[in-house]
């Protein structure tokens, strides 16, 4: 049986990894070696993994007469006129396989004849491409595959019957090899095009790919959404020069674009599993318990009571028992009392065991609340502190309302993100009225944390946590407007009174979720660029340990180096789990997240800093997912 994957070079192709994207130079540079050179250079910027020529002996190809001229028809005499005219050299084709290795990007050839398979071979190829025109070229196919290096075949103009014996034939010799479904017209009609076919090829060898030539990208990324593991598109400076693989081509920012569309295919197509669970995103568990459904007390409620149907509301936000689970809160014994509208739980059904436990870390520690519950979470927890999550609303409350005190614990603020209109903190945006707006909004969290001192005159010097801002809406920003951004940052600092408070930027994700979609982080985001950031400017950090971690997940860099090098800067910790590149404040344990490596690295570089569990609706039930991680974190910090 073949495998399932196939490798070029170092790069493995098939099952489960990401699309090889060859940009089909050709003939394209007509002749011109910059231009081949000019080609090869379009074919990196656009993101394209290979780029691939041609190379042919015209008399290994064509036959004597042919090449006289003597009695062919004059599309064989227009063909053979331009590859005269086109054809490079040699040395030049060496020159353009050591200048692909100094850029960074798969040199590739189809050889149309023996002696050119031996030329290539020389060079170190790691693979030869098969033109269309060549599957049934047995000889050809015999040469490539005794040089042991991997074939990637075209099957354009060849019946079933013709690709059947090509793959028999070179299954007979073990080769390595894939199959390209292609449509060999130039450019192609749609309608000819057949997508479908890819799982009739795949039928008789599993690793498929396509090789197009029809206008535009769309179809294309369509076959990447088939399964197509390769992608061959003919690249050009210029769809208007002459020869016939021009107009079939695609100019440098459509290639990227291309490309860019594919690496999104992918992203959307998600990881292939066994596993039937539908997996909730971030952003949809944001919605669920916006927009959701709960089941909620219709009445006041005895410990005790039997519930009836006539007990039970649905309301919105979906913070509680969804109401998918009605059948079962039917004749359930009430475990405690409750109010009108009060949020059933899953704990109400005897599905989750009781808190209350003391815990003990090495470091200060506490709990996230709110004004409303901040009496009953400090009653349940006996936290050492306790970091106020302020809404918009919250600052046009009176917290004597809620607090009573004094209480002989520290606090931190957590700045509201999002304010009145639909407007989010940016204290970097180059948007002065909108940066005006972030300032006048943080300058009022500092004094309302002066004001919460007198509740908890144990700490002297609350710190505030802070999102900066430095997002964008449909693609990062350019690299380098990063030090503009934090200059701009710097410049609202100068414009703010922090006198007795400490604010502190938080460490963010790539893909922050606002109003129930995903957006762009620029800033804060990699954690030695943040360190020197926090040294220029004097600050320390609130890092928030999920979005790290989201963050080494999608540029690749080292986790736990990285939290070491914050650990000088980190004043506050928010602890939660996470998965993938958006999977953020997942509960402890389900997640990627090494806990007890994490807990050495927090110990040697930030042993003060205190931390709060930062889990999604930990919340809800007084606190239950709260109350689960620190259970979970303990053993660790």
């Amino acid at each position: 049986m073949p495998a399932n994957t196939i490798k070029i070079g170092d790069r493995e192709i098939g099952a489960g990894q990401p699309c090889f994207i060859i940009a089909e130079i050709g003939n394209n540079h007509n002749g011109d070696f910059d231009r081949a050179i000019a080609l090869i250079d379009a074919a990196k910027a656009a993101g394209a993994d290979c780029a691939k020529f041609q190379m042919r002996k015209l008399d290994e190809v064509y036959r004597a007469k042919s090449l006289e001229s003597k009695d062919d028809d004059l599309s064989v005499e227009y063909t053979l006129d331009l590859l005269r005219r086109f054809e490079l050299t040699t040395e030049q084709q060496k020159r353009l396989a050591e200048y692909c290795a100094q850029v960074g990007i798969t040199y590739l050839c189809t050889p149309w004849d023996p002696s050119s398979v031996k030329v290539l071979a020389s060079f170190g190829v790691p693979g030869f491409k098969v033109a269309s025109a060549d599957l049934t070229n047995l000889p050809l196919l015999s040469a490539m595959a005794d040089t042991g290096k991997t074939l990637i075949a075209s099957t354009g103009m060849s019946t079933r019957e013709e690709i059947l014996a090509a793959a028999d034939f070179l299954n007979s010799r073990k080769a390595s090899f894939a199959f390209l479904h292609c449509q060999s017209t130039y450019p192609a009609a749609f309608h000819n095009i057949n997508l479908r076919y890819m799982k009739h090829l795949r039928d008789i060898h599993p690793i498929v790919g396509y090789s197009g030539h029809e206008r535009g990208t769309e179809v294309t990324m369509a076959a990447v959404a088939l399964g197509a593991c390769i992608v061959e598109r003919h690249i050009t400076l210029d769809r208007n020069m002459e020869g016939p693989d021009h107009a079939a081509s695609l100019e440098p920012a459509e290639y990227k674009l291309l490309v860019d569309g594919i690496r999104n295919v992918e992203a959307a197509l998600g990881v292939e599993t066994s596993n039937p669970e539908r997996p909730l995103s971030q952003g949809e568990l944001i919605n669920r318990e916006n927009l959701g459904k709960s089941v909620v007390a219709a009445r006041d409620l005895a410990e005790g009571t039997i519930l009836k149907a006539e007990d039970l509301l649905v309301r919105s936000p979906g913070q509680g028992l969804p109401p998918i689970q009605m059948p079962k809160l039917i004749g359930h014994k009430l475990g405690r009392a409750m109010q009108a509208d009060d949020f059933f739980y899953a704990s109400d059904l005897g599905e989750q065991g009781a808190l209350g436990r003391s815990f003990k870390f090495k470091r200060p520690w506490g709990v996230p609340l709110r004004y409303h519950d901040a009496v009953a979470f400090m009653d349940r927890f006996k936290p050492e502190l306790v970091e106020f999550h302020l809404s918009y609303q919250d600052m046009d409350r009176d917290p004597a309302d809620y607090l009573k005190g004094p209480y002989d614990i520290d606090f931190v603020v957590h700045a509201p993100e999002l304010f009145s209109g639909s407007r989010l903190m940016d204290l970097a945006t180059d948007d002065k009225e909108y940066r005006d707006f972030s300032i006048r909004e943080t300058q009022r969290v500092i004094d309302i944390t002066r004001n919460l001192k007198k509740f908890f005159p144990k700490t002297k010097r609350p710190a505030i946590v802070l999102n900066i801002g430095g997002f964008s809406m449909d693609a990062p920003f350019d690299p380098a407007q990063k030090d503009k951004l934090y200059a701009t940052f710097a410049e609202s600092l100068k414009q703010l009174d922090a006198e007795g408070v400490e604010l502190t930027p938080q460490t963010m994700a790539p893909f922050p979720w606002h109003f129930g979609g995903q957006r762009y982080q620029n800033i804060f985001i990699y954690p030695e660029e943040s360190a020197a950031i926090c040294k220029k400017l004097g600050l320390r950090m609130t890092v928030d340990i999920s979005h790290t971690r989201l963050a080494s997940n999608y540029f690749g860099f080292d986790f736990l180096k990285g939290i070491a090098a914050l650990g000088p800067y980190t004043a506050h910790y928010h602890l939660g789990d996470s998965k993938g590149v958006d999977g953020e404040g997942l509960q402890i344990g389900w997640g990627d997240i090494d806990f007890a490596a994490l807990g050495e690295v927090m110990a040697k570089t930030a042993p003060d800093a205190t931390f709060i569990p930062e889990i999604w609706q930990g919340h809800k039930d007084m606190g239950r997912g709260f109350f689960t991680a620190l259970e979970r974190l303990e053993p660790y910090l």
